[in-house]
Formats: structure tokens, sequence, C-alpha cells
């Protein structure tokens, strides 16, 4: 039975009727409401490419119900930063050329911005379990890593 929800995401609110609502968030935005990201990569909640904040914590949109969601405020990566002002990982990541083809990059900022804001100072060893999760298939673990050092020691 079709269900009418209004999620709230990245501060806009969105009207949406889903047949199932066991539709995974991840589907809703990229396929409803067009988002380009996050991005499907495992669809099992293995990879973290989907990872989207709902109300400040870092989840995998591709596990995650969208009738679940409630009130939750959803916020994707377009909601970070931006070209003239990126968020400070987004410059870190820049700087430290943290990416290859970039398919991932979604997943490891979400998932970093979630932890930093939770823990600003987290030491290497905090960061490498908190990001553990995630996988890139090009390699850039490294350098993703020292962005977010740069940011936690800045």
């Amino acid at each position: 039975m079709a269900q009418a929800l209004t999620l709230t995401i990245d501060g806009a609110k969105h009207a949406l009727t889903v047949d199932d609502p066991q539709m995974p968030l991840l589907y809703a935005l990229r396929d409803e409401l067009g988002m380009d990201n996050p991005r499907f990569g495992c669809g099992l909640g293995q990879c973290g490419a989907c990872t989207v904040h709902v109300d400040g914590e870092a989840v995998r949109s591709c596990i995650t119900p969208v009738g679940s969601l409630g009130t939750a405020k959803v916020n994707t990566l377009a909601s970070l930063g931006t070209a003239e002002h990126p968020h400070p990982l987004q410059a870190a990541f820049i700087a430290e050329q943290a990416a290859f083809c970039g398919y991932c990059l979604n997943g490891w900022l979400m998932t970093a911005a979630a932890l930093i804001k939770h823990k600003p100072k987290a030491t290497e060893a905090e960061i490498r379990d908190g990001l553990s999760g995630l996988k890139c298939r090009c390699g850039s673990h490294m350098a993703m890593i020292r962005a977010v050092l740069r940011v936690t020691q800045a």
C-alpha cells in the first residue's frame, strides 16, 4: 500500500509517495528525488558509499528503510560544504589528493564528518577504527586517513 512521506533532506522538505515503506532511503534519494549522491556501492551496508547523516549520525542509506525516518533530518554530501566554502574535511581531502576515482568519497567524507563532530581531536587509532568499515577499490585509504588527521590535528 502506498505511503505518503515528507522527508527533510539537506534542510529542504520533500514530499514523496512510496509503494513500499521498506524501500531503502538510497533509492528514494537517487531514484525518486534525483540526487546523485549518495552512491550505490554494495547494497548491503558493507562498503559505505551510500552513507548519509540521519539526525547527525552516519548511516548506510542502502539498508535504512525510508519509512523508518519519521521526522528525522537527512543530510547528504551536498550539505557538507560548497566549492566556495568547503567543509574542512573537503579541503583536507583536496590538499592530501585523497582520491583516485572518487566513487567512494561520499562515504568517507560523511563518515569522517560524523566522527569528528563527536570526536574533534580523534587520534589516528580512533580515526582508523571509525573508518574501518569503508571500502576504496583504488587504494586511497592512507591519503584519506591523512586528510582526516589533518582536520583533527589542526
